[in-house]
C-alpha cells in the first residue's frame, strides 16, 4: 500500500519505520520541507516530500501532528483527493501540556470531529492511545495470549475494515468502536488511553468511558496560548 504520514514525531516516525518495514511505500512529510527529513527517509527508505504531496500519497493518509498546528495546514489540503482515500487522524487533545485552549473541543466536540472540521474531509480516529514505544515493539502474532488491542472511530464501514487490517498486519488485533462522535471514548484520561488492553479489555474499557471531560484535562487559565506550548 502507499501511505502518506503528515507529522514526523514519535508517532509518525514509528509509522513510518513499521510501515516501511512491513513492505508499504511511505511518504513522509512536516512543517519544515523534505530535507530536514533526509535522515528518517535514509534509514528506513521512505520517501520525504511535502504535506501537500503527502496527502496526495496513496490509499491511506496519517494526520499526526499536535491540536494546534492543524489549523496551520495547507488551505483545501485535500481537495481532489478521491473519496475512497482513508484520512486518520492520531492526535490528542492537551490543552494544559501544549495545544492551549480550543473552544470547540472545550463546549464538548470530540477532537477528531473538530480536526475532520478544520480539514474538511472525513477522518476516522486511531493510534492515539497507544504509547510510541509500544506500536514500535509490542505487536504480536494473530492469536496471542494478550496480544494488545486498538480502537478505531469513524463514519466510515470500509475505511475502519482497511485500519483493522493495517492494525493486524502491525500486530495488534483491531475493534471497531463505533462512529466518530463516540470517539471520546479513546481520548485522553478514558480507560483505554495509555493501556496495552487486549481485545476484552479494550471493548470493556470503552464502555466504561464518560464523556464528561475532567477538569484537568480541560484548558485552564495558565494553559498555554495555542501555538506556544512544547
Amino acid at each position: 500500500m502507499e501511505i502518506g504520514i503528515i507529522g514526523a514525531g514519535l508517532i509518525g516516525g514509528t509509522l513510518t519505520r513499521r510501515l516501511s518495514k512491513l513492505g508499504h511505500k511511505v511518504f513522509i512529510a512536516n512543517s519544515r520541507g523534505p530535507a530536514s527529513l533526509a535522515e528518517l527517509a535514509a534509514e528506513t527508505g521512505a520517501t520525504a516530500v511535502t504535506v501537500r504531496e503527502a496527502a496526495r500519497s496513496g490509499e491511506m493518509v496519517f494526520v499526526t501532528i499536535p491540536e494546534w498546528k492543524i489549523p496551520d495546514l495547507p488551505k483545501n489540503l485535500f481537495d481532489g483527493v478521491g473519496a475512497d482515500v482513508v484520512v486518520v487522524d492520531t492526535g490528542n487533545y492537551y490543552p494544559r501540556e501544549r495545544d492551549g485552549r480550543i473552544d470547540a473541543i472545550e463546549n464538548g466536540m470530540p477532537e477528531s470531529r473538530w480536526v475532520e472540521s478544520q480539514l474538511g474531509r472525513p477522518v476516522l480516529k486511531a493510534f492515539n492511545n497507544i504509547l510510541w514505544s509500544s506500536l514500535l515493539n509490542d505487536g504480536r502474532s494473530p492469536g496471542t495470549p494478550g496480544r494488545i488491542a486498538l480502537p478505531v472511530c469513524g463514519d466510515e464501514a470500509t475505511h475502519k475494515a482497511k485500519v483493522i487490517r493495517l492494525f493486524d498486519e502491525l500486530g495488534f488485533d483491531g475493534i471497531d468502536a463505533g462512529p466518530l462522535d463516540e470517539s471520546w471514548r479513546q481520548q485522553p484520561d478514558a480507560p483505554v488511553y495509555g493501556t496495552n488492553l487486549d481485545a476484552n479489555g479494550v471493548r470493556r474499557a470503552l464502555s466504561q468511558a464518560s464523556p464528561e471531560r475532567k477538569a484537568q484535562w480541560r484548558a485552564a487559565p495558565n494553559s498555554p496560548a495555542p501555538g506556544l506550548g512544547m
